[in-house]
């Protein structure tokens, strides 16, 4: 695996961090138990409960594995350092779209972290790029699918 650092603000790292606990501390117990349990029901070649046990165990086994990874090559960076009126890593940007009016809050978040259905998007975006380094009133063009889209930043927090 890559031994590149990974950006995450602070909140996704204990997001992280707190998967990782539930994984060992529940999960992992549960389907070692499930698993022998499984077992003292006699054959295993044709026991489908535990072959769904050991598919599971594999899934949960693998994902600590990615995440202790993740965790390990974590940067975590801390909004407070620096200009708080400019658009950076970690940043709430409210955006206004110059045709209809709407507007939308983001989070700028590393790529682990970007989760669209919760308005968190990836660093790496054409729209987070975009917006590093503009300001509140600053407008900015983003290239989407329906062409180019014009926006007004109308607030910055961190």
């Amino acid at each position: 695996m890559s031994k590149e650092s990974i950006p995450f603000t602070k909140q996704g790292y204990e997001r992280l961090q707190s998967e990782l606990h539930r994984l060992k501390s529940e999960e992992r117990p549960r389907v070692i138990q499930d698993i022998a349990e499984a077992r003292s029901h006699g054959d295993l070649s044709e026991n489908a409960e535990y072959s769904a046990a050991r598919e599971r165990q594999g899934f949960i086994e693998g994902r600590i594995a990615e995440l202790e990874d993740k965790l390990s090559r974590a940067q975590v960076i801390d909004p407070a350092d620096g200009d708080q009126g400019q658009v950076r890593f970690g940043a709430f940007v409210t955006l206004c779209d110059e045709e209809t009016g709407d507007e939308k809050t983001y989070q700028i978040v590393g790529d682990i972290e970007a989760d669209i259905r919760e308005n968190r998007i990836s660093l790496s975006s054409p729209l987070a790029r975009a917006l590093v380094g503009k300001r509140v009133d600053d407008l900015i063009e983003v290239n989407a699918p329906k062409g180019a889209v014009e926006y007004t930043i109308t607030s910055v927090h961190y």
